[in-house]
C-alpha cells in the first residue's frame, strides 16, 4: 500500500500552483491519502484544499490531481474531495517549501 501512495505522492510534486512556485504537495494542500486494495490495483482517495477558497485555478489544479490516475498503472480509480477546513495556512509546508520562498 506504501508504494502506491509514494506513486501517488510523486505524481503530485508534479503539480504546481500557478502563483506560488512550490508543488502542490509541498505547499501543504494534500491533507490525506487514502487507498483500498481493489480487484485490479487499488482505489484512492486525495483529501486536499487550496490556499485560498476563491483561488482562480481551484478547477483546473483539481482536475490535475483527478488525472493522476491516468498516469498510474495500478489506479483502478481516484476520488479527490476538496476542503476549506482546517483552512490552510504557511504552517502545513514543508521545510523545502519554506526555503524555497524564503520563509524559513
Amino acid at each position: 500500500m506504501r508504494d502506491i501512495k509514494e506513486k501517488i505522492v510523486r505524481e503530485l510534486k508534479k503539480i504546481y500552483d500557478p502563483e506560488i512556485p512550490v508543488n502542490i504537495y509541498d505547499l501543504g494542500l494534500i491533507y490525506d491519502i487514502s487507498c483500498n486494495k481493489a480487484k485490479k490495483g487499488y482505489e484512492c482517495k486525495i483529501v486536499m484544499t487550496l490556499t485560498s477558497a476563491f483561488c482562480p485555478a481551484a478547477e483546473s489544479i483539481v482536475k490535475l490531481v483527478e488525472n493522476i490516475k491516468n498516469s498510474i498503472e495500478e489506479l483502478e480509480d481516484l476520488k479527490v474531495e476538496l476542503v476549506f477546513d482546517p483552512p490552510w495556512d504557511r504552517s502545513k509546508m514543508s521545510d523545502e517549501a519554506k526555503l524555497q520562498l524564503g520563509i524559513l
